[in-house]
């Protein structure tokens, strides 16, 4: 059977970087990669822009009344829905970016890599590896 190692090694040899098999199959390689060229920023519950509404709601306010609040100050309510912990632009999408492509496990460019371990090693096994 084929082990995570020797999975590692093939990709290693074929060029590409073996942490692949460390990131979840069911999302797409470029959710989980940064950007070359900036960072996300920071978590929305620390962005500049919006700190302040968190801070409404952590203090007891209503979801209603800070997203009058969002809405009065001409932002988007919408905000308040999304996860405080991840930065605004990794949960938003670029205009020009379409969509984040295939989930790992049907990225043409890994496919045959899962398609090893598939093989090789019952799920669990993989699981535990991942």
């Amino acid at each position: 059977s084929i082990s995570m190692g020797a999975v590692k090694n093939a990709l290693q040899r074929d060029g590409k970087d073996p942490g692949i098999m460390d990131l979840n199959p069911e999302k797409s390689l470029k959710s989980q990669t940064k950007e070359e060229d900036n960072g996300d920023g920071p978590p929305l519950k620390e962005d500049p822009e919006y700190v302040k509404y968190f801070k409404m709601l952590s203090v007891g306010l209503p979801m209603g009344a800070v997203k009058n609040a969002l809405q009065r100050d001409g932002k988007d309510p919408g905000i308040m829905d999304l996860d405080p912990e991840k930065s605004l632009e990794s949960q938003t999408k670029e205009e020009g970016d379409g969509d984040d492509g295939p989930p790992l496990k049907e990225d043409p460019e890994y496919v045959k890599y899962f398609k090893m371990l598939k093989m090789g090693l019952p799920m669990g096994a993989v699981q535990n590896a991942l």
